[in-house]
């Protein structure tokens, strides 16, 4: 039995379509479909049913997707083992926030492959929320407070952040004193998200409300530029912006809560080695420097 049949058979899967697979993989829908037919030919049993709409597991198909699966991924283990110990080979797919990914994450992308000439390298960069197990990817780095979930997570750096405004929404509105006086001030943000800020050792969170939202932080920063409000924003964004005086922190006798920088991949008991290999050069990346934390 072919394993990459088996591999487009469980991606096609966990996508719910040919074309949605074929993009994950790499390569042309036609090869998906031939590598289906000649699965199912092999076995002797239909495992999707198609339409126009994509493609649905059959029963027979529900049943056999987690051994093809466990399959995989019991032969990528056995292929590590016996590789030899610098050597990656296979494809690896990340997920980045668009704010930092292309100018802190794509380097040490760029050096892993540069290190690693049999290893693919398929990065997506953007700040919506991506379900790694639903949209097959290895791993993905993310920025700030986790959320609770069965996903396996590792902390590779810290971040941190200020409170910060333009001098013309400061002579126009005044800058809050509190966290509580937020709530009286028009708050540049992402989606739903509260703010977290330390009173000592006490975290005090704060639900701001504003009528400007963006879906990534250079946005934000742009229309904390223009005087639309306060941004909650992570260093490497303002520090330049500060440095000019267009952005002044503020409430600085509250601190932003620090935050973190994560690897977080579907649950496993270990971590596939080019994960691993990755998660050590950005730990080396962002502990040992100020990384994105300070731009």
């Amino acid at each position: 039995m072919d394993i990459e049949a088996l591999r487009t058979f469980v991606e096609v899967a966990d996508a719910g379509g040919v074309t949605a697979a074929a993009r994950r993989l790499g390569v042309a829908k036609s090869i998906v479909s031939r590598r289906l037919a000649r699965l199912e030919e092999d076995l002797g049993v239909q495992l999707l049913a198609r339409s126009t709409r994509g493609a649905a597991l059959t029963e027979a198909g529900e049943t056999f997707r987690d051994h093809a699966a466990r399959i995989c991924a019991e032969l990528d283990v056995a292929r590590e083992t016996i590789m030899p110990a610098g050597e990656l080979r296979g494809r690896l797919r990340v997920a980045a926030p668009l704010s930092f990914g292309p100018t802190h994450i794509a380097p040490v992308l760029a050096e892993l492959a540069a290190r690693h000439p049999q290893l693919h390298v398929h990065a997506c960069y953007s700040d919506r929320f991506v379900d790694i197990i639903a949209e097959g990817y290895d791993c993905a780095i993310r920025f700030g407070h986790l959320q609770d979930s069965n996903l396996v997570a590792r902390r590779v750096g810290p971040l941190f952040g200020k409170l910060v405004a333009s001098p013309l929404y400061i002579e126009t509105h005044g800058a809050p004193d509190t966290p509580q006086q937020i709530l009286g001030h028009e708050a540049l943000l992402q989606g739903t998200e509260s703010w977290q800020f330390m009173d000592g050792e006490k975290v005090v969170t704060i639900r701001a409300q504003g009528r400007f939202k963006g879906d990534n932080g250079t946005a934000l920063v742009s229309a904390a530029l223009a005087g639309l409000g306060i941004g909650y924003l992570p260093d490497g964004l303002i520090n330049e912006h500060i440095a000019s005086g267009a952005l002044v922190p503020i409430m600085t006798r509250y601190p932003i809560r620090p935050a973190g920088i994560f690897v977080v991949r579907p649950p496993g008991q270990n971590p596939a080695r080019k994960v691993r290999l990755l998660t050590e050069m950005l730990i080396e990346c962002f502990e040992d420097a100020t990384g994105p934390a300070a731009g």
